[in-house]
């Protein structure tokens, strides 16, 4: 199981990316959209988990904004190990602070954070799919493509952990 750190976007950039998982979904790409009845939204993760405590996770960051409006340019596609597909934002100096920021006051509050999340090693991504055949990952990346450039703006955040049915918003 996993809990998150969400971004939230603005409300054209998500229906955008909705739409792009109706397309994968179309092509035979299971995306977000299908997966853990329909608890997903588009988002961008800002730290990952185990398992978070709202109420630790809460106190940690009291005083921050993480919800802060940054902006995002959606500008490429990629994939992980696994056949996970995701859009990427420029990883431009405000994310980056704000990563960092969001990361340090959880680290300093003892809270346990996966590997990958931590600055240095994060890639800021907006995941599609997580199972994508690899017969159909050249076809699931022409999809991405199609809606790049995709601008957005962050909007809200929360602490998930979808398994465990867990949404906690944060400011």
């Amino acid at each position: 199981m996993v809990a998150a750190l969400e971004l939230y976007l603005d409300t054209v950039a998500t229906r955008r990316i909705r739409v792009l998982w109706d397309a994968l979904e179309a092509e035979g790409v299971q995306s977000l959209r299908s997966l853990l009845e329909q608890r997903h939204r588009p988002h961008v993760s800002l730290a990952v988990a185990p398992r978070l405590d709202p109420e630790q996770v809460a106190a940690a960051l009291a005083g921050t904004t993480v919800a802060a409006p940054l902006r995002l340019t959606f500008q490429h596609a990629g994939q992980f190990v696994g056949r996970v597909l995701w859009l990427g934002p420029a990883p431009t100096t405000e994310l980056l602070t704000h990563h960092r920021l969001v990361h340090d006051r959880l680290t300093a509050a003892g809270v346990e954070l996966v590997e990958h999340y931590r600055p240095g090693h994060w890639v800021p991504h907006c995941t599609l799919s997580m199972r994508v055949p690899n017969t159909l990952m050249a076809i699931a990346v022409r999809r991405c493509l199609e809606i790049l450039p995709l601008e957005a703006t962050v909007v809200g955040a929360a602490l998930t952990d979808h398994a465990r049915g867990i949404s906690h918003p944060l400011p």
